[in-house]
């Protein structure tokens, strides 16, 4: 056979195939010491090894059999699978609002490359719609293409562009706007596009998925349909995150941009609202209202973009025993602001003191976050943190260190004048730092004891 039947196998599992006559893209039976499996033979990724076969059976999920265990293989049938997913043109209907997808890359513009066994940003938006017919009943879409780049390439110049771009829309009389985007630093994204994008009178709803579009158990296309009706129905008029409420497909939840947080590498509803609670449920039918302070939709467009900032801002997180030099090296190396992500209620050690005086005598700005990640910086407590005040270090309150961050930067896109940043930083343009966290704003169920528990088989998962 040629080797084009043959994709990425090598060495023994290139041989067993050949053995059995089993191709790449084949409908194969498998039978092994382990049991029998059925399925359709896939390509292997250049860089595996050559021990494992990897098939996708009945339920849509790929298994690796080891070619050890292998007793028998017989091919049923061939039919080479085609993962590209084609573009349509999306119909426009009626009555149904228009809604603006910008599509920046990330995993819910996605598939995977069986030659790298990568998960690629290469679903144009407009192939969205081919995979999701689903959207032509909510709404009008539009849709281009602003980058394709995984979320962890996004920066301060990829920021200002989607700023300027959701103007633009926002001007052109749009009723919503969404924003497909990688969910790693789909909360930083958030952030900038409040603090650059004010006073919009649309919900401006960013979406990711946290598992590929050609996984059984992907969130694409439910979390577009929730965003989608949130961008074009709600009548919450802010920057918002769409993604998974409970792990299963229930519900979506829609988090203010400067309060959410990703909190789990791989669980569908990772995304939390720290602080505070979401600002409502959505599912395909209804929104329902959690929270009743929110920015209202308004029929007018004078919205006002701020694409400012500098990238010579960094965080730095304080461990135990942290060195000096550590403080040193950034300030050496130009950084105009520091976040610090100090421990408790914003601490770092006494050793930090004479490069946090030398960091404050060469004018860089330094803000107090906390690694407790719920909770407000107090630094009045202990002489450690009024120390540090009297050193030049100011608290920020319950923001978030991903948000001090981001709005440090937009800061000193603007000002490098103290007084003028420190207004910026204190003032809060949409809840980044609230009076008082609500009683139900932290909860963190720890399983194994019994109220949890009890809690937990009463509810679905």
């Amino acid at each position: 056979m040629s080797a084009d039947f043959f994709q990425g196998y090598k060495g023994a599992s290139l041989e067993i195939l050949k053995k059995y006559s089993v191709r790449v893209w084949g409908q194969a039976t498998i039978t092994t010491t382990r049991g029998i499996f059925k399925g359709t033979v896939l390509p292997r990724a250049e860089n595996d090894d050559d021990q494992h076969i990897v098939m996708k059976i009945a339920t849509g999920y790929n298994v690796g059999i080891d070619i050890k265990t292998v007793t028998e293989m017989k091919e049923t049938g061939y039919k080479k699978a085609n993962y590209k997913i084609p573009e349509k043109e999306f119909p426009t209907t009626k009555g149904l609002p228009n809604v603006k997808l910008f599509g920046t890359g990330g995993t819910i513009a996605s598939r995977l490359d069986y030659r790298t066994g990568a998960v690629i940003p290469a679903f144009s938006p407009g192939e969205l719609y081919g995979a999701v017919p689903e959207l032509a009943d909510i709404c009008n879409l539009t849709t281009e293409k602003v980058f394709a780049v995984f979320s962890e390439n996004m920066g301060p110049e990829q920021y200002k562009k989607l700023a300027i771009a959701i103007g633009k829309e926002i001007e052109n009389g749009i009723d919503g706007i969404v924003i497909g985007h990688g969910t790693d630093t789909l909360h930083h994204t958030g952030a900038a596009l409040t603090f650059m994008v004010q006073n919009s009178p649309v919900p401006i709803v960013l979406v990711g998925s946290q598992r590929s579009s050609d996984r059984p158990s992907s969130d694409a296309a439910l979390n577009l349909m929730h965003a989608m009706k949130a961008a074009g129905q709600s009548d919450i008029a802010e920057v918002m995150v769409c993604m998974f409420g409970p792990t299963s497909d229930d519900y979506g939840l829609l988090h203010k941009g400067t309060r959410v947080r990703k909190m789990h590498s791989s669980y569908r509803s990772t995304f939390r609202t720290i602080g505070d609670t979401p600002l409502a449920m959505i599912n395909r039918k209804e929104i329902t209202l959690i929270h009743n302070n929110y920015k209202h939709r308004r029929n007018d467009r004078n919205v006002k973009i701020f694409p400012y900032f500098s990238d010579k801002v960094t965080m730095m997180y304080y461990y135990p025993a942290m060195k000096p030099d550590v403080l040193d090296a950034l300030v050496d190396q130009g950084y105009k602001g520091i976040v610090i992500v100090g421990t408790g209620l914003g601490h770092v050690n006494k050793e930090l003191y004479p490069a946090i005086e030398r960091a404050h005598a060469k004018g860089v700005h330094m803000y107090m976050t906390l690694q407790t990640i719920w909770g407000y910086v107090h630094m009045f407590v202990y002489d450690t943190g009024r120390d540090m005040m009297a050193k030049g270090i100011i608290p920020a309150g319950n923001m978030l260190p991903e948000v001090a961050f981001i709005k440090l930067g937009w800061a000193l896109g603007q000002t490098n004048d103290p007084e003028e940043v420190k207004k910026i930083m204190l003032t809060p343009i949409n809840d980044e730092i609230t009076k008082r966290e609500p009683y139900n704003g932290y909860l963190v169920y720890q399983g194994g004891v019994p109220e949890v528990e009890d809690f937990i088989r009463k509810v679905r998962k």
